[in-house]
């Protein structure tokens, strides 16, 4: 007889799991408990559930299995709430367990008592409580199987607080059975036959499921059949971005040259990715439900193809198992798209060189080219949402893949605990996230987890006192009537000290280099602070273009 404590503890090591990231919470103590005991499991403890979860995803997004997380009822899992809807919207495997009141208190408004099935119902892939002790090991497998199958995403499960205490007789745990997807003879020959036909074919990477060997799959394929190879918003490191197949980033505000050579393409063959408002430029580059061109689209999730575009040739494989079919075929004749596949990336060259002037003491371009210069090609960046993250997109050539964290939903604050988890994870290779100070602030607490479990991670704070991406759209539709967007700031690097790391402080471009050399040296958790012009909004507009619309 074990407590579902225990049970909890054993499933997740039958299932591989070798750290969790939590906030301790009364609600799930006997797993605490439990977890005491285990010699197979490093728990992380962090300061905010949303940043728990955020490192979670990063977890799941860095190495493809599910990213655990803890946290305690009520405001517990309200907070972690940004997590899930992060691992759903960018198709990362995650299970989060939740303390729950005790089982004679529900439904009675008890202390932090929710509902979890109604809460995460449309947040997750699925939401589930375990009310009997004895079915942890087969709820447990199963969120595994759910949270990587198909389409992967985030598994919630709540866990009554008396039925973790309870004692129960239960099979040893399993791990679960993967499933891969693949495709068919019939499915790739055909493909061979449309791209037989194709005269200006074009290729987006996206979602997830890939993999270190489908990364080399993929390039060999692009240049069996010189195919312009473009990545889908931030999914940048699933290409490299110097291979002369790359046409660029497929994101928010494209090269406009791409973005014409994707709307002119008479085949698209979208890997992986559902192609959604962000990519598809609000459903312009592909529109919906019938694009302009020849869509053959592959996708590990049968829900998915039809869903939002009518696909030509529809592929129900994972990115891995059809880049690998793929990648043993060959085409019959040289292809005649192959010097437009050149021209393409001879444009991102030159859309990805970064400007070497710009308003302000500040130029983020230097800055930018600097670091491109002396970061290794397995660094991790991390970051998340803001204008900012533009200087990152854009100008960072991305070469190898597991080095980008950051998500596609948008949600600011990811930076510092993706950063946490990614420099845990890969403790030899670089991590710099990339932060604004809205966005740092969201979450910047991570940084003291940083400080406690030693993981020296660079974090660079974009300062530039406001909330820039809203202050630009409000500046454009409501010029000159500024409200809620103005921000007064720590002082960064006194902020890095005070937690027990190193800061420094940027205000002219020159004093970059040798303040992230130190930031490197130290051997500390590091906060770099750029005081950047606000007007420096973008690398081609200031704030007074956009709000004199010019």
């Amino acid at each position: 007889m074990k407590t579902g404590g225990k049970l909890i503890v054993e499933a997740l090591e039958a299932n591989g799991v070798d750290r969790i990231y939590c906030v301790p919470g009364e609600s799930y103590l006997a797993v605490l408990d439990a977890l005491h005991d285990s010699n197979r499991i490093q728990t992380i403890v962090c300061r905010q559930e949303g940043g728990a979860a955020m490192m979670a995803d990063c977890h799941g997004r860095l190495t493809g299995k599910p990213g655990i997380c803890f946290v305690t009822r009520g405001p517990g899992a309200t907070n972690a709430s940004a997590g899930i809807h992060i691992a759903m919207q960018d198709s990362i495997p995650l299970i989060m367990f939740i303390g729950q009141v005790a089982s004679h208190a529900r439904e009675r408004e008890a202390f932090q008592e929710v509902d979890y099935r109604a809460f995460f119902g449309p947040l997750a892939k699925w939401a589930t409580e375990i009310d009997d002790a004895a079915r942890i090991p087969e709820i447990v497998t199963r969120a595994f199987a759910v949270a990587t199958s198909g389409r992967p995403g985030p598994v919630v499960i709540s866990l009554p607080e008396d039925m973790l205490t309870s004692l129960a007789d239960a099979p040893d745990a399993l791990a679960f059975t993967p499933v891969e997807t693949r495709p068919g003879a019939e499915e790739m020959a055909r493909l061979e036959e449309l791209l037989g036909k194709a005269e200006r074919p074009f290729v987006i990477l996206g979602g997830s499921r890939w993999s270190e060997a489908a990364f080399s799959h993929m390039q060999k394929i692009a240049e069996a059949w010189s195919l312009p190879v473009g990545c889908s918003f931030r999914r940048q490191m699933l290409f490299d971005h110097l291979h002369p197949c790359y046409a660029g980033d497929v994101g928010i505000s494209p090269n406009l040259k791409l973005a014409t050579a994707i709307k002119q393409a008479d085949l698209v063959l979208l890997i992986g990715g559902r192609m959604g408002e962000m990519p598809s430029s609000d459903y312009t580059l592909l529109k919906s439900p019938y694009p302009d061109q020849t869509l053959v689209h592959v996708h590990p999730d049968a829900s998915e193809l039809g869903r939002v575009y009518r696909p030509k040739l529809a592929i129900n494989a994972s990115p891995a198992a059809f880049v690998e079919a793929f990648s043993a075929r060959s085409p019959g004749k040289p292809p005649i798209w192959a010097p437009e596949t050149a021209k393409m990336h001879q444009n991102y060259l030159d859309w990805s060189t970064p400007p070497e002037t710009g308003p302000g003491a500040v130029q983020m371009g230097p800055i930018m080219s600097y670091l491109e210069s002396v970061l290794p090609d397995d660094a991790i960046l991390t970051n998340g949402a803001g204008n900012y993250a533009t200087w990152v997109h854009r100008f960072h050539r991305s070469r190898r893949y597991a080095t980008q964290a950051a998500p596609t939903s948008g949600s600011m604050g990811y930076g510092t605990p993706g950063a946490v988890a990614a420099k845990g994870l890969f403790p030899e290779r670089e991590v710099i996230a990339f932060a604004g100070d809205g966005c740092f602030l969201m979450n910047g607490q991570e940084f003291a987890t940083a400080v406690q479990y030693d993981l020296p991670i660079i974090v660079i704070v974009v300062n530039n006192g406001i909330y820039g991406t809203i202050r630009m759209h409000q500046e454009r539709e409501y010029p000159g009537r500024v409200v809620a967007t103005d921000l007064k700031n720590p002082d960064f690097a006194a902020l890095a000290r005070a937690y027990g790391g190193h800061g420094e402080t940027v205000e002219t471009t020159a004093e970059f280099a040798s303040a992230f050399e130190r930031a490197r040296a130290s051997g500390k958790p590091a906060i770099i602070e750029i005081k950047l012009d606000p007007e420096a909004i973008t690398p081609t507009r200031t704030m007074t273009d956009i709000r004199e619309k010019r």
